[in-house]
């Protein structure tokens, strides 16, 4: 699943929990935590050379900077997971999402939008640790990253209410045998 920054990736993500099983991937990050993030849950947050130590050891399936921050998805756990038969969730940006569909030809790529850029902008600003100029940055990469998404990913939902979107990714998820 990927989408642009203040979409609701997380909340969706969360709501799917409560009603479907899988394997949350934890992506890694060289950001500080959000105030209500928890290592491990949410990302497991390392320094730049850890991160840079991961990519030089091919431990990553994907990587992506964003922001002025690193990103990327242990393979190790999603190897793991995927041998064990479970479904497995990764909450990614796009161009960690196009070495996804290269690396897995066969995965399930749903794309979040935002219902248009004036509630994505209202979003940012809500959450209360983005900078104007943040702002306007990430809206600009919004852009980019729907206008992207268009050529490989499988669905579009909108994020216009979060359990109606919840319901929507849930029952995308329910056709895939």
């Amino acid at each position: 699943m990927s989408g642009p920054s203040g979409v609701g990736k997380s909340s969706v993500v969360d709501g799917l929990a409560q009603r479907i099983p899988f394997f949350f991937s934890v992506s890694m990050t060289t950001r500080a935590p959000r105030p209500d993030e928890v290592e491990g849950v949410d990302y497991r947050f390392v320094d730049h050379d850890e991160f840079e130590r991961a990519i030089a050891a091919g431990e990553l399936v994907e990587w992506a900077k964003y922001g002025g921050h690193l990103y990327g998805t242990p393979a190790e756990q999603l190897e793991r997971e995927r041998a064990a038969g479970k479904d497995v969730l990764l909450d990614i940006e796009i161009v960690g999402s196009r070495i996804v569909r290269e690396r897995f030809p066969d995965a399930l790529m749903i794309f979040i939008t935002p219902p248009d850029m004036q509630e994505l902008a209202r979003r940012l600003r809500s959450r209360g640790d983005t900078s104007e100029a943040d702002v306007t940055a990430r809206l600009a990469v919004a852009n980019d990253q729907i206008a992207e998404s268009r050529e490989f990913f499988d669905h579009f939902v909108v994020n216009d209410g979060l359990d109606a979107v919840i319901d929507q990714v849930a029952d995308i998820l329910a056709t895939v045998p």
